[in-house]
């Protein structure tokens, strides 16, 4: 916990350290930025034990955006809080009164058992509980101020939380991805994370430039924690987002199982290049084993948007 009364909880998704979720605790009530999948609900349940409050004392659950390692488990988590309230971006809503299309989707590309061993069984927020947040939108916790940004890039329904009280922005995934396995004695290193269907590299330039200009002291990521030195943090992302698109448009005319495989290997090339100048002296296979998920899902993003192209 911070002296800001936020407390970073570890969702046990895929691996430690690599998936959280935030409490933010003010005078005697709580509010829960992202949730993690089904399976994450006791560690949540938990934080709130450690940090001294009830389920009764949360007032809100806040998602930077549906996406399942964020969202999937907000009904469950909403049916053990019998005071709070979904706070959504309006783009992302209906996912939550109605997940069967998230469930459709992600089942059509993992299959029936692995989605329910991965996220178990989505489970409907009450519509009466939903709140959508329009940019710009304010949620009161206890009097503190967490505004609610529009923040496209990465997926069209993504919102990050500015808390005004200690001037920090939980990002979900519009400030990338940061994993604690990569620190140096130069500090973190950052990469960008695009989503398969919504990535759009001008859209995240935008967001990220947005949040830097309110001149955050920290930004709490879900993928992994809190992280400073955001100006540079920020200079690093743009500098990859520009490297990958760049990437991607020169694979473009290649067919498809090609460029995928050729893209991957461009990808883990630019990041190994980039943690090596950092000061990671990780192996190639350490590499993979922390950066394949995101090297893959970055190159279906880069193809989905590239295809996109007039």
């Amino acid at each position: 916990m911070t002296a800001q009364g936020i407390h970073t909880i570890d969702t046990g998704f895929v691996r430690p350290r690599f998936d959280a979720a935030y409490l933010i605790v003010e005078r005697g009530r709580g509010a829960f930025v992202d949730c993690g999948t089904n399976h994450a609900v006791p560690r949540m349940l938990a934080a709130l034990d450690d940090a001294g409050l009830t389920p009764a004392e949360v007032d809100w659950l806040i998602l930077t955006h549906v996406h399942l390692d964020h969202a999937g488990g907000a009904g469950e988590l909403i049916a053990h809080l019998p005071n709070a309230r979904l706070v959504v971006h309006p783009r992302g809503a209906r996912h939550m009164i109605d997940p069967s299309k998230l469930w459709a989707g992600a089942s059509e590309v993992y299959g029936e058992s692995v989605m329910e061993s991965t996220y178990g069984r989505l489970r409907p927020v009450p519509a009466e509980r939903v709140v959508e947040a329009a940019d710009g939108h304010v949620v009161d916790l206890a009097g503190r101020a967490l505004h609610c940004l529009d923040t496209p890039g990465h997926a069209r329904h993504h919102l990050t939380v500015h808390d005004v009280r200690s001037n920090s922005c939980f990002t979900g995934d519009v400030f990338g991805l940061s994993y604690r396995d990569f620190d140096s004695a130069n500090g973190p290193y950052i990469l960008p994370t695009t989503s398969p269907v919504q990535f759009d590299p001008e859209a995240l330039h935008t967001s990220i430039r947005r949040l830097v200009a309110l001149n955050p002291s920290a930004m709490y990521l879900t993928h992994y924690g809190r992280i400073g030195n955001v100006p540079k943090l920020a200079d690093d992302l743009h500098a990859q987002i520009d490297a990958m698109a760049s990437l991607a448009r020169e694979m473009r005319g290649l067919p498809g199982s090609q460029r995928h495989q050729r893209l991957k290997q461009a990808l883990a090339d630019l990041y190994a290049k980039r943690l090596a100048a950092h000061g990671w002296q990780g192996s190639r296979e350490e590499l993979q084993a922390l950066l394949g998920m995101d090297v893959e899902l970055n190159a279906q993003g880069l193809e989905v948007w590239v295809d996109s192209l007039p």
